[in-house]
């Protein structure tokens, strides 16, 4: 992957800077008249790079200034596409003809190619022109001081999630001033009770910001273990109407989204009322804009006489008054926080839980909290800004005199403008660019993780330094905007990485002007914006508009499109002979998507990034091979069933990410630049497939499919035959780059391939759908490994030892089997209500989570004084039957010393209440008082 930083400041000025310096190099010097030229460019595009990094630590920069930053930028994208198309012109002449026909048609060629290196010649003289009068306008860049150059990337820390930015997004029972009004809201929906009650409805009002999400979600976790039906969705300004039918009948029903059919509003309204007609259901309808989209969704909600509950949350008093006329119902105003709530949050992000604040510096602390009026977002956007700051007196001051009365004066979103702005201006410019990157996205999406950073890599806003790989410096990019509490995390997978993200309305609309204003995103399809056609579009997001559609206006010139995302089923597909600057296509879950659309998909030379998501697609075109610029492939939705032979082309593909099944072509070991592969489907391949992915020298991450699919394959000589060579490419990656390894569907011979190999390098290892009948003794040789998922049919004491011993062990998440009952065996003798004893003696030095999952089982489960000593989040999984004795938690969970959240997930049943409430008293008793989730399965 090239080392370039594109920049919401600098526009594409460093990538131009790099690529003159190449231009400057042997292969190009032959290039006369053009020689010179390059160097010109490079002198004065280095200063401009200086000042404009200078300009964009400025909040309020003059008229001039600013006209002058555009104008460079833009410079800059249209810069880089010409150097591009005269190195692709080159890169062409380079590429020898073989055979008399090709050479006769490279000789037809010739003319057309000369003409085309004099037109690339004439634009780098144009350029140098506009560069003249660029400069001739603004003068002063000349006099500043050029300091230009890569990033000093070895002095960016380790950067991980603070555990106090999930704490304030995750850790439900733990939220500031969230137990009094959840407490408020449930008594008003008890009030008179009955499963024979009709609908009622409660809609809870207030300004953005204030939490009204947080609440109703706390709710709804509470309440929904006691109804049959349940639904939890967001509503955007620009609601697809059809969408939120489509995700309420998805989730009502717990069927997939992409297992209800579209239809139209009525069908679905229809199909919905007629599901819920006879069932108690609770539903969330969350951030409603206004009557006219409740009046619809309120339709497809039967009034029945089974207690069924809707809540709503909205900012709007006559919205809240239809939601209340709608049902029987009430409204529920929320409150800001008083000074005491104010000041809980606020130290909660800044200070460990043993920790206070400095006494120098509670005055300003008092006046900072006093200007937030109580509003949570901003509490948390000031928290998140002071938190990477020294705690000095000069330094607090400093941002508490920046604040100004703003909220003081205007508790409301306004007021959270000037908080914003100044957390966007205390950010470093990579992570500008990262966080304006978000304002792609439409309101209220939940943004995958790993998704959002291969976009920035693809887009040129992360690079490596000779020591990270590009997804790992990305990965810390995205904690950091975590940790200032500038992106929110919606998901968490079980080792309590986040999953996926979002970010609040509020922060949302702030990041849209500033990426309007620079020109960074144009957005189609939000009603409230129109898409101004005297700038070229470089970035476009097709969003919904008010008819559930999305198109792009005729007068937009698609020419110098680098990113094209689209966010709406119905859509008419250009050609992509329009977007030949593309770096990022994303076709989003665009329903008219056909495998025809992609025939010219070879001639986007530029290409970084491609993510198809549409059933539809069945098979890649030959020319995808063309894209010798690609990095990120992402075709896991789509029902392609084998690769073309051209892929082995793509010899800077850095992540492959498929379905399962999927036939790959001989020639993978082409492919070195792999540092991700998702899913290789081991019985679906030929053994040479098999034996070139243990090449693949760069592979850190992979992810096998190990299921039978014929018959031929249940023979047991082909089955050891396969197992051998995937255990040896396994054992060859291992030795090389390879850090995780994940493993499904193995179920009938993992325990073959487990005593077949032995990854010494691991970092992480997951074996999922595979039930083993026990821990390999090889496991315990691997010395790195930091994250393991096991699924064992039987736990013994001994296993327990070996997984005990493993020295960096940090998450561990054991799971029942899929074989039968999971029984504990002690010093190797089955007693199926026996108690498996974790001492001090088993180890587990470095533990810090642990999920242990019986499903629908008793746990079976006693931690004695000295185990896991640095465990800090424990999640339980089993049924009641036996693990609660004379009312409490039997576990030992009190000698656990430095556990800090307890999770339990109990089997339905009429021991619940019993159960949460022996939880309760257990967590209470423990000398931390861990936070305590309780969930019925």
């Amino acid at each position: 992957m090239e080392a370039v930083l594109v920049s919401a400041a600098t526009g594409a000025l460093r990538s131009v800077l790099e690529k003159l310096a190449t231009l400057l190099g042997d292969k190009y010097k032959c290039y006369k008249g053009v020689h010179g030229e390059i160097q010109f460019l490079t002198d004065e595009l280095a200063a401009m790079h200086a000042f404009l990094l200078k300009m964009s630590e400025e909040e309020e920069p003059n008229e001039q200034d600013k006209e002058w930053v555009n104008a460079v930028r833009e410079l800059s994208y249209d810069m880089e596409d010409s150097i591009d198309d005269f190195m692709q012109g080159v890169d062409d002449k380079d590429n020898k003809p073989d055979g008399f026909l090709e050479k006769i048609k490279h000789s037809l060629r010739k003319l057309g190619k000369m003409k085309t290196r004099q037109r690339i010649g004439n634009e780098i003289q144009d350029l140098k022109k506009q560069i003249i009068d660029v400069g001739k306008r603004n003068q002063r860049y000349k006099t500043r001081h050029v300091v230009f150059g890569t990033v000093n990337l070895s002095n960016i820390k380790n950067v991980v999630v603070d555990p106090r930015a999930l704490a304030i997004f995750e850790h439900g029972s733990k939220l500031v001033g969230i137990d009094e009004p959840k407490a408020e809201i449930i008594k008003l929906l008890a009030e008179g009770e009955s499963k024979q009650e009709q609908t009622k409805s409660l809609s809870i009002i207030g300004p953005g910001g204030m939490g009204k999400t947080t609440l109703a979600n706390q709710v709804y976790r509470d309440l929904k273990a006691k109804f049959e039906c349940r639904a939890f969705l967001s509503i955007s300004r620009n609601p697809d109407i059809i969408n939120i039918l489509r995700t309420i009948l998805s989730e009502v029903t717990s069927k997939g989204y992409p297992d209800t059919e579209a239809g139209s509003i009525q069908q679905l309204i229809n199909k919905i009322t007629d599901f819920l007609a006879d069932k108690r259901y609770f539903v969330v309808v969350d951030d409603i804009w206004d009557v006219v989209t409740w009046d619809i969704i309120k339709l497809a909600f039967p009034m029945t006489s089974l207690g069924s509950i809707i809540i709503t949350t909205t900012r709007k008093n006559d919205v809240a008054e239809s939601c209340r006329s709608s049902f029987s119902g009430a409204i529920y105003g929320i409150r800001a926080l008083n000074m005491v709530l104010s000041r809980q949050l606020f130290h909660r992000r800044l200070f460990k839980s043993n920790e206070d604040c400095p006494s120098h510096l509670e005055r300003l602390a008092y006046q900072m909290l006093k200007k937030c009026a109580g509003l949570p977002l901003a509490i948390i956007a000031i928290s998140g800004l002071l938190a990477n700051r020294e705690r000095t007196e000069d330094t607090w001051t400093a941002v508490e005199k920046s604040i100004g009365r703003a909220l003081e004066r205007n508790p409301t979103i306004e007021g959270m403008i000037k908080i914003l702005s100044l957390s966007y201006f205390d950010l470093p410019p990579h992570l500008k660019t990262c966080l304006l990157y978000l304002s792609i996205f439409p309101e209220d999406a939940i943004i995958q993780t790993k998704n959002l950073i291969w976009r920035w890599i693809a887009e040129g806003f992360v690079h490596k330094d000779g020591k990270h790989t590009a997804f790992e410096l990305g990965q810390r990019y995205f904690n950091e905007l975590i940790n200032r509490n500038l992106i929110q995390v919606a998901h968490t997978n079980r080792f309590g990485k986040v999953k996926s993200c979002r970010v609040h309305d509020t922060i949302l609309d702030f990041i849209i002007s500033k990426s309007i204003e620079e020109n960074f995103v144009s957005l189609v399809g939000v009603p409230s914006l129109t898409v101004g056609t005297q700038r070229k579009v470089r970035r476009l997001s097709l969003q919904v508009d008010d008819q559930g559609k999305s198109v792009i206006p005729t007068c937009l010139v698609l020419s110098h499109v680098r990113s094209l995302n689209v966010f709406v089923q119905s859509f008419e597909i250009p050609s992509l002979d329009e977007f030949r600057r593309l770096r990022v296509l994303d076709f989003g879950g665009c329903m008219k998507l056909e495998n025809h659309h992609l025939s010219n998909i070879g001639r986007l030379f530029q290409l970084r990034c491609l993510i198809l998501r549409n059933r539809e697609i069945t098979e890649l075109p030959e020319v995808i091979g063309h894209l010798c610029c690609l990095e990120v492939l992402d075709i896991r939705r789509t029902n392609v069933k084998e690769l073309p032979a051209t892929i082995v082309n793509l010899g800077k593909l850095v992540c492959l990410l498929m379905p399962d099944c999927v036939k790959i072509p001989n020639g993978i070991a082409k492919m070195q630049a792999l540092e991700v592969f998702n899913w290789v489907t081991v019985f679906k391949q030929t053994s040479n497939l098999l034996h070139e992915l243990g090449q693949l020298k760069n592979l850190r991450e992979l992810v096998l499919g190990l299921r039978i699919y014929s018959s031929r394959d249940d023979d047991t000589i082909r089955t050891l035959e396969v197992i051998k060579v995937i255990a040896s490419a396994v054992q060859s990656l291992s030795r090389q780059n390879l850090r995780s390894l994940t493993i499904n569907d193995g179920r009938n011979f993992m325990q073959r391939f487990l005593c077949s190999s032995t990854p010494l390098s691991l970092q992480s290892l997951k074996i999922n759908f595979s039930g083993c009948s026990r821990v390999p003794n090889w496991l315990g040789s691997l010395v790195n490994l930091q994250r393991l998922c096991l699924q064992l049919n039987e736990v013994r004491h001994d296993d327990i030892c070996i997984l005990g011993a493993l020295p960096t062990l940090v998450d561990l998440i054991l799971k029942r089997g899929p074989d039968g009952l999971t029984r504990i065996s002690y010093y190797g003798f089955n007693f199926n209500y026996s108690k498996l004893r974790i001492s001090g003696d088993v180890g587990f030095p470095c533990l810090r989570q642990f999920y242990f999952d019986a499903y629908y089982y008793p746990l079976h489960l006693m931690f004695e004084v000295g185990s896991m000593p640095r465990l800090d989040k424990l999640t339980m999984a089993f049924c009641l039957d036996r693990d609660i004795e004379d009312g409490v938690f039997n576990f030992g969970i009190e000698n656990l010393p430095n556990l800090l959240i307890l999770t339990c997930i109990i089997a339905s049943g009429h021991m619940y209440k019993a159960a949460k409430a022996a939880a309760e008293r257990t967590a209470k008793t423990h000398p931390n008082k861990p936070t305590l989730f309780c969930y019925s399965s």
